[in-house]
């Protein structure tokens, strides 16, 4: 509490911003050797209106105007929505009682993670909260635009194909030598004989191209045939004929085959003749189209004749004339505006539609989809085939049962990627064979048929038993991961001795029924014990891409070596593999039916590797595919958030050294027996949850390695998948039992001797938990002859020594035993700092008496932590951090060493490019929790709290530029908490004055004040950082519209603009705009700038009374407010804001305007676009808000018309009046038009002053101008005007600039209300209203259509000036000729073409009007 009231009470010793004075202040920053002297020139600072105060005294007004809409937010604009958690299973993994078992705070918190549904806050109209690419709408481009042909565009293609082929009227065009085919009836297309010609292809003087042929150089002699091409529809070519050779198609289904002698010349040829056959279609589809336009020309002439009637009655006197003609020009008027198109949609701009800077839908957590492919098991045989027991009418089979275990290698990576899949293929009468077993292994505990049938997860257990289809995932696959496949058998004895009768087959009928006297004898012994017996591989994958060998196949089997059964010795033996030239293995005749598809979209009845079903899944299905568990690569890149529960731990003996123990006379067939234990007592036994095999429950008590034959020193490569217990203590163990199996079969030995067959030879155990985590690197244990009760005591050499249990070690105690574990827990971890860390706060949470600075020490450990771990664990983690952050103890510096972790996390995320999680993680995971301790602070403030604690500590500057850097996540976690807290405590409901307390408004203005020197002074420093946090800075602000007082957020603003100054570099400037931009996106945009009437203060209505009462005579709207005064810039804070700064932003350098004309023209183009506000009415108040920006465009007229455009005349006196101006247009003859003649001439206006026409471009200058400021003048042509500003310093606006602030000024008059504009223009001066309408003729110049190569000319020109000459040069590629260049050209820019027929024909049209009410016209239609 300390920390967070000594922020509020503070007064930052900071530059005086709200006032906009020139201030001193010195920063200090630590480290910094250099003080920093803040000390710019200030623009005008404008304090904004009381928003909630203004909206509270004019209720009244706002709730009775029939555009309420555009001054009120919507009610119930947010809301907090529970989403269902998405499940790819039927049932959640967690079991119904996980949480009431658990003990562990981290076990505990991730069950409630991955249980918990998303808590997402919603805000009503966030589609409308960004760029205008991102507005709901269909699509911003116009559904049917008509296709325009112009005589510049005709002329400039006839002399682009002229060009290209090199032609005149009656020319050659293309001369050489060709093999022409001679074709008749009789002769076959295989047949055609060819003959060597000169062709000659020439142009006719009707425009026509003929291709003669003679039989030399010289055309004088009679041609030897001739081909018009008129009638050739296509020319392709056909190497199957000859080489070289081309065939011409004609209309009547006839060909002709010709044949150049190179292939360059046959490229050559087909492109000209190409050429050719594509100027005869145009020519053929032009004069289509001539003969519609001629017939629709028709139509238009005589509509010409109806309107000329029409102007007829209206100058007639009679008055039903009058009025009819008027209800008839109206409704006139309203059929022109159907199907017109938004003026913006054939800007550039939209029509490119660029989405590169739009962020992506953020997604809620999900299981990562990697590379799937489904395996089916169909059949394993070999070559030793009979009838076994009943089977005696059915098809031979194997003679005995073998097993078969499937899983994948990586050679690349040297590892094994998957768990174990294993299929049993035996026939039933095969399996009968083991059910005689006369020792049953000890898992079963039950007698078959004695129970019940277990259900696993709503699924019967005997459906579970047989499953021949499973489901194998990679992350990173590439052609060199296998497939292996594993063959086991009952153990019989030697690996050789047993595989000899499917090697040598001599006879195969007594082999088979001696194999199988000898099999059924062993199954009913040994049945429980395998031996390994062969294996096989196939790849699995073509490419690194995923692509799979569909058409692969299992090498031959390879006889297993007992000496190499190791998963090392396979990943070698994998090598030598695919170099056959060094495999050297022994090859057992045989075949496996195994084959690898995609995985069916439509995939049904599959179930997960913890047994559970997934999604969609019939009852009672027997047909069930199985996924395998794939072990993920330890890389950051492949880690993701874990989502479901799963909880399996994989043991894996490796290696028994037997060799010199002296304990045991008889351990040459070592079995090992493994079991999953919770208690080391005598009584205790072992737990039923190791994933059973084939034919077996699918949850047994033990499990079983294979038995290597008179083997001291067995290896072994079998995989046991235990399912751990939710809650695990330090009892729990895995323990290890060695039998020796006797493999003697003797038909005249006792019962007594038979049933010998396992003898105990040792045991070996490792507990789970090592200082609370689980332990999985390979280990080496000592082995015991005896099992005293309390063996756990005995693990480490001290404890041996001081125990007093009775225990026999094998051989010294020496580690005799490798073994190894692989972890697959979303509930366990094994990172050692978060497991202290959880663990500590539990003891807190449970009255545990805390030592001083014990928590910060576990905090700044957490720094440590395995990045994986952070990743896949983290909504856990980042949640118990909240929770410390306000719950956990009143020390001042956990806040913050708890924030420092939130960074390193962050910065990690981002480093990986990760940071989608913790968006992930915002929106849906994030639910803020109210504080357990009852005067704790909420989440929202303690985090802006501390981030002022560190952007002003000295030392660390790298945590502030962190901070800096990623501030987006700590704003959102703030604004989520903001939400949260208003909803949950029904506080929304209240003034928003009254949301929050003052002391936190006192910790935003603080935090505000802390970031502000970062950016505007060490911006070079850290650019990088410097710009995030402005744009994360101006999103939270953006957001607090929504929640909280809007006029304090108002002031936010405007110190943070105040920070800026005119004189600043470019970077600041592009930040400034980069701000306003993003808070000027805000989805309530036009009713934060309340487009109302503002009547006037009493001061200034007294002083304006007589022009008062004459504007109210006149109905004019006195509260106009046109131009951008304080009192406008107050009262539509933001709009005024953006007005005022890209005013400022004109006058600086072409990329300062730039982006400053970019956020100005985007903000319109949201505004057209903006399905909320289409009505008319809605349009021309919006645009009325932005009428100030006519008068920006008046300051700068100089600037945008040059010398061929600007049409001006001498400064009026001020004393003329209106009457006098508009007496100067009481006839074309002596007011001069908007459409200049194309002769020379003067047009005299009632002042006296000359203005001198040019050309037939409507351009006028003045008589006397010779120089403009664009062309270096400054003094003696500077603009006389009423207007505030002298023109620029700089250089006239591009064509961009022009076009784009044109199409904003078209904008504003062609949707605002007539009223307005009649007003408007009432209250401006002559000379301002003479400029309104010369920005209408600059219009006209800039939009009108000027041909495609010149718009391609004009582009390239602007590229080079602004990108550089070399641009074009390194973007396309070289070009051969000129009709190449063109047509790239025409390529690049034909999204242009209609941008600039769309307003040549909007504006074109006042050049034929004659009177000024055609000019209002024009403009409203």
């Amino acid at each position: 509490m300390g920390l967070y009231a000594f922020n509020c009470s503070e007064k930052l010793q900071t530059v005086n911003i709200r006032r906009g004075t020139c201030g001193h202040s010195v920063l200090s920053l630590g480290s910094m050797k250099t003080q920093w002297i803040w000390n710019k020139e200030k623009t005008k600072i404008v304090e904004p209106l009381d928003y909630e105060n203004v909206i509270a005294q004019r209720k009244t007004q706002i709730y009775s105007d029939p555009l309420r809409d555009l001054l009120m937010f919507p009610m119930e604009d947010i809301s907090i929505s529970v989403i269902n958690r998405q499940r790819r299973t039927v049932q959640s993994t967690v079991p119904e009682d996980a949480e009431e078992r658990a003990q562990s705070l981290f076990v505990k918190e991730c069950i409630k993670t991955y249980s918990t549904d998303w808590h997402v806050v919603n805000y009503k109209y966030e589609d409308f909260s960004g760029d205008f690419r991102m507005l709901p709408c269909k699509s911003l481009r116009p559904e049917k635009i008509p296709n325009h042909v112009f005589e510049i565009d005709e002329d400039c293609e006839k002399d682009e194909d002229s060009s290209s082929l090199c032609s005149q009227k009656g020319g050659v065009i293309r001369q050489g030598w060709l093999h022409k085919a001679n074709v008749n009836s009789t002769i076959t297309v295989t047949m055609k004989v060819f003959k060597r010609r000169y062709f000659y292809l020439t142009q006719l003087p009707d425009g026509s191209y003929i291709l003669n042929s003679y039989k030399d150089e010289k055309n004088s002699k009679e041609s030897k045939g001739c081909i018009y091409l008129d009638a050739c529809i296509d020319v392709v070519q056909c190497p199957k004929m000859r080489r070289h050779a081309f065939e011409l198609k004609m209309l009547d289904k006839y060909s002709h085959y010709l044949a150049a002698e190179t292939e360059q010349e046959m490229e050559e040829w087909l492109i000209t003749l190409k050429k050719i056959i594509q100027i005869n279609t145009d020519s053929l589809v032009q004069e289509k189209k001539e003969t519609v336009e001629t017939a629709q020309d028709d139509e238009t002439s005589s509509q010409g004749k109806a309107e000329n009637i029409m102007a007829s009655l209206e100058r007639s006197m009679h008055p039903e004339l009058m009025k009819y003609g008027r209800e008839t020009e109206q409704l006139n008027k309203l059929s022109r505006g159907d199907g017109r198109q938004n003026l913006f949609s054939f800007d550039s701009e939209v029509q490119r539609l660029d989405f590169s800077g739009i962020e992506p839908d953020i997604k809620p957590f999900e299981e990562k989809c990697n590379k799937r492919f489904q395996v089916n098991c169909h059949d394993l045989t070999f070559n030793v085939l009979g009838q076994v027991g009943d089977n005696a009418k059915g098809p031979p089979t194997n003679v005995e049962p073998f097993f078969i275990s499937l899983a994948l290698f990586d050679i690349k990576n040297n590892c094994k990627i998957s768990a174990d899949f294993h299929i049993d293929l035996n026939p039933p009468s095969v399996r009968e064979m083991l059910w005689g077993a006369s020792t049953q292994p000890a898992s079963d505990g039950n007698a078959k048929g004695s129970s019940p049938e277990s259900v696993i997860h709503g699924i019967a257990e005997s459906h579970l038993r047989y499953i021949k289809q499973g489901i194998f995932s990679v992350t990173n696959p590439h052609p060199e991961i296998f497939l292996v496949a594993r063959i086991e058998k009952v153990l019989q004895g030697n690996i050789t001795h047993c595989a000899e009768p499917y090697i040598k087959n001599s006879d195969p009928t007594k082999t088979a029924q001696k194999v199988y006297r000898t099999a059924k004898q062993v199954c009913s012994r040994l049945g429980q014990y395998r031996m390994p017996f062969a294996w096989a591989a196939r790849p699995i994958f073509k490419d690194t891409q995923g692509s799979l060998d569909l058409d692969g196949r299992f090498s031959p089997f390879y006889k297993q070596d007992s000496s190499k059964l190791s998963n090392e010795d396979i990943l070698k033996l994998l090598s030598e593999y695919k170099k056959p030239e060094k495999t050297k293995l022994q090859i057992i005749p045989g075949q496996l039916n195994i084959t690898v598809e995609c995985v069916p979209v439509d995939l049904s009845n599959c179930i997960t590797s913890s047994y559970v079903p997934l999604k969609p899944f019939e009852k009672n299905c027997q047909n069930i595919t199985v996924e395998v568990e794939e072990f993920v690569p330890e890389m950051t890149k492949y880690c993701y958030p874990f989502t479901i529960y799963r909880n399996h731990l994989y043991v894996y003996p490796l290696q028994l050294k037997y060799d010199s123990q002296k304990t045991f006379a008889k351990a040459r067939n070592i079995a090992v027996c493994m079991e999953f234990r919770d208690s080391d007592e005598s009584d205790g036994g072992p737990l039923k949850c190791i994933y059973g095999k084939p034919a077996g429950s699918v949850f047994t008590t033990n499990a079983y390695a294979v038995v290597s034959h008179h083997n001291q020193n067995p290896e072994f490569y079998d995989e046991v998948k235990i399912e751990l217990p939710i809650h695990l203590h330090q009892k729990h163990h895995v323990l290890f039992t060695f039998y020796h199996v006797s493999c003697e079969i003797s038909t005249k030995g006792t019962t007594k001797k038979q049933d010998t067959v396992e003898t105990p030879v040792g045991f070996a155990w490792f507990p789970l938990l090592k200082d609370g985590r689980i332990i999985t690197f390979e280990q080496q244990l000592p082995v015991s002859a005896n099992l005293p009760p309390g063996y756990l005591n005995l693990n480490d050499g001290e404890s041996r020594r001081q125990s007093n249990v009775d225990i026999k070690w094998v051989d010294g105690a020496k580690p005799l035993l490798k073994i190894k574990s692989h972890l697959e827990s979303t509930i366990y971890t094994q990172d050692l700092h978060v497991h202290k860390f959880f663990h500590h706060c539990q003891l807190v949470q449970s009255g545990w008496k805390e030592v001083p600075g014990e928590l910060i020490k576990y905090l700044k450990c957490l720094h440590a932590m395995e990045i994986q771990v952070m990743i896949q664990f983290l909504p856990v983690i980042l949640m118990q951090l909240f929770r410390v952050l306000t719950n956990m103890t009143p020390e001042d510096d956990v806040p913050i060493n708890c924030t420092m972790v939130l960074l390193h996390i962050v910065s990690k995320c981002h480093e990986e490019g990760l940071d989608s999680y913790l968006r992930s993680f915002i929106k849906y995971s994030f639910r803020p929790e109210k504080p357990s301790a009852p005067q704790a602070q909420l989440i929202h403030e303690t985090l802006a709290t501390t981030m002022i604690a560190i952007l002003k500590q000295s030392a660390d500057f790298l945590a502030i530029n962190k901070l800096l850097k990623y501030s987006w996540f700590f704003f959102e976690i703030i604004v989520k908490s903001m939400a949260t807290y208003l909803l949950e405590e029904n506080k929304i409901k209240l003034p928003r004055g009254q949301r929050f307390p003052e002391a936190y408004h006192h910790v935003l203005h603080s935090l505000l004040l802390a970031i502000i020197p970062h950016v505007t002074i060490r911006y070079a420093e850290i650019p990088d950082e410097s710009r995030n946090v402005n744009y994360s800075l101006a999103s939270f602000l953006k957001r607090c519209f929504t929640l909280m007082d809007r006029g304090f957020v108002f002031n936010l603003i405007n110190d943070y603009i105040s920070g800026f100054s005119p004189k600043d570099p470019k970077v600041l400037a592009e930040y400034k705009f980069e701000f306003l931009q993003t808070i000027c996106n805000h989805e309530h945009y036009i009713p934060l700038n309340l487009p109302m009437a503002f009547a006037k203060p009493k001061l200034q209505r007294v002083q304006d009374f007589f022009s008062f009462a004459v504007d109210r005579l006149t109905s004019v709207d006195s509260n106009l407010e046109y131009s951008l005064s304080d009192e406008y810039c107050k009262h539509h804070f933001l709009v005024g804001l953006l007005l005022r700064e890209t005013s400022i932003a004109l006058q600086d350098n072409y990329e300062i305007r730039y982006t400053a004309i970019s956020v100005i023209k985007n903000l319109l183009i949201k505004h057209a676009f903006d399905t909320r506000y289409q009505h008319k009415n809605q349009q021309a108040k919006i645009a009325q808000l932005y009428l100030p920006f006519v008068g920006l465009l008046l300051e700068n007229i100089q600037r945008l018309a040059g010398r061929d455009t600007l049409y001006s005349c001498a400064a009026m006196p001020n004393s003329a009046s209106r009457d006098e101006f508009a007496c100067g247009f009481t006839s074309p003859t002596n007011r001069g038009s908007l459409s200049a003649d194309k002769d020379t001439a003067y047009v005299s206006f009632q002042n006296g002053h000359g203005i001198k026409r040019e050309d037939s471009r409507g351009s006028l200058v003045p008589e006397g101008m010779t120089g403009f400021p664009d062309q270096g003048s400054t003094g003696e042509n500077t603009r006389q005007s009423s207007t505030r500003s002298s023109i620029s310093q700089y250089n006239r606006l591009d064509q961009y600039e022009i076009r784009s602030l044109l199409m904003c000024y078209l904008y504003i008059v062609k949707m605002i209300s007539e009223d307005t504009l009649l007003t408007y223009w009432n209250k401006v001066s002559p000379q301002e209203l003479i400029n309104i309408l010369i920005l209408l003729e600059v219009c006209l110049f800039h939009f009108r259509y000027t041909g495609k190569r010149n718009i391609a000319r004009v582009h390239d020109a602007w590229l080079s000036r602004h990108f550089g000459v070399d641009r074009k040069s390194q973007t396309m590629p070289a070009l051969r000729n000129r009709s190449g260049v063109m047509q790239a050209r025409l390529q690049h820019l034909s999204s242009l073409e209609s941008s600039f027929t769309l307003n040549h024909k909007l504006l074109i049209r006042s050049q034929n009007k004659n009177e000024w009410n055609g000019l209002i016209r024009i403009v409203f239609d």
